[in-house]
């Protein structure tokens, strides 16, 4: 599962605005990297390259050594979330993750297995526009981990669940980490990255500001959130 993903010089502009400016950085395994950046850093913009759903203007994102495009079954190799109501409303929580699972030849038992994990294995028969934004936020993670994959990359997974469910989170990641994936989870918040994350990439306007693992980075501004505000003139 020893899975890098790399970024290099990566850049995306909107005619004169620039979204993402000359970014590189490495995520490694074993690890959370957490991506952190006040709201418009760039943060969602980044993550939508590195899976090939905006075209950069420049540079590039291999996922061990490869493009997101060219991953044969992605499922099995990436597993993402983006936008947790991006599911069609009228499905059911099962049958969203069953047809997943048949596009990247999973097995059926995997939907089962991955609702039981998020713990929603009592509302696989809800449809998604009857669930909470909790409850769509654990079908999105469901969705991510469907294919056992080797990498996640999580864009604010927090948003949405109660007290209960950001444990939870905070606990699966660490878990999967620790299981030697690649994990990359953004967020504005700080006190999220301050206790999950082991490694920080801070961006602001496009740019990186940092890249450094979480005890170095407190270390030398006596805070997560004094160095934050530090690099990015206080911005959140």
């Amino acid at each position: 599962m020893a899975t890098v993903i790399e970024v290099r010089d990566l850049e995306k502009r909107y005619g004169r605005t620039v979204a993402v400016d000359r970014l590189s950085f490495t995520v490694r395994p074993g690890v959370v990297t957490g991506f952190l950046g006040p709201n418009g850093a760039g943060k969602s913009t980044t993550m939508r390259m590195m899976l090939d759903l905006d075209h950069p203007t420049g540079g590039h994102v291999r996922i061990d050594g490869a493009r997101y495009r060219d991953l044969r079954r992605p499922l099995t190799k990436v597993g993402a979330l983006l936008e947790a109501k991006s599911t069609h409303g009228g499905r059911r929580a099962y049958h969203h993750l069953l047809w997943l699972a048949q596009s990247n030849r999973l097995p059926a038992a995997r939907v089962a297995a991955v609702l039981e994990l998020v713990g929603l294995a009592g509302v696989g028969g809800k449809r998604a526009k009857a669930l909470s934004l909790g409850m769509a936020q654990r079908l999105g993670i469901a969705a991510a981990l469907l294919g056992d994959p080797p990498v996640l990359l999580l864009d604010e997974p927090v948003n949405g669940l109660d007290p209960e469910g950001v444990y939870w989170i905070r606990g699966l990641l660490r878990e999967l980490a620790a299981q030697g994936r690649t994990v990359f989870v953004s967020s504005h918040l700080m006190s999220e990255m301050e206790q999950t994350a082991d490694h920080l990439v801070v961006i602001h306007q496009g740019r990186l500001l940092a890249d450094t693992p979480l005890p170095q980075f407190v270390a030398a501004h006596g805070s997560l959130e004094a160095g934050f505000l530090a690099l990015t003139g206080g911005a959140r």
